[in-house]
């Protein structure tokens, strides 16, 4: 049995929901096939948000860790490439932190690259009819802060699990109230993660 750890941000910015933390919890923590989901939701803060991964996965041992964040303004469901070693924020995080030209960790490598089958996933979300492209550039934001601090972590401790990050854009909901904004349905959303899933347990059972 493959275990997957994958993680939804909390509402921030004043907005009153997060597509991530929405898809998240429609993923729900069940069995998939031969794969266990177990899904969590993250505070939208620096430092506490890594924390939290951190602690689920010592308490977990997931195969892989995929982390959901949201990108106000895509056109599409975001896979990143590319985990900073920087903290850099625009906006404050939900408990006021705002840090400027930060490295995440001094001692760290300048950036990790994901390591899920990154154009695998972008290609087979795109076959079931739903705008999918590679990013490389998750920000400095809190999204980024995790991408990176979990690749780190896992990376200091050796332990032979895949990390990515998927962005996804704004909801219908969210899109109203902007100026041409793109958006996409929650149900779009997950279907995308659960393909997202389902190469990257294929990509373990292949390793």
């Amino acid at each position: 049995m493959l275990r997957i750890l994958v993680t939804g941000f909390d509402p921030f910015g004043g907005a009153t929901v997060n597509p991530a933390s929405l898809a998240v919890q429609k993923l729900g923590n069940m069995m998939r096939g031969n794969v266990q989901v177990i899904a969590r939701e993250i505070p939208t803060v620096f430092g506490k948000s890594a924390k939290v991964v951190q602690d689920a996965i010592l308490g977990l041992s997931p195969d892989a860790v995929i982390s959901v964040g949201q990108a106000g303004g895509t056109p599409g469901i975001r896979v990143e490439r590319i985990a900073l070693n920087l903290d850099d924020a625009r906006i404050p995080d939900n408990e006021g932190n705002s840090p400027c030209d930060s490295p995440i960790d001094p001692t760290g490598p300048v950036a990790y690259w994901a390591t899920i089958p990154v154009r695998d996933v972008v290609d087979e979300i795109q076959r079931k009819g739903i705008p999918a492209f590679i990013s490389y550039n998750a920000g400095t934001f809190v999204c980024n802060h995790v991408f990176y601090s979990t690749c780190n972590f896992i990376a200091m401790k050796n332990m032979p699990i895949k990390v990515g990050f998927i962005h996804v854009p704004y909801l219908p909901c969210q899109a109203t109230a902007k100026e041409q904004a793109p958006s996409m349905s929650l149900d779009c959303i997950v279907t995308a993660l659960e393909v997202a899933l389902e190469v990257v347990a294929e990509s373990i059972a292949v390793d």
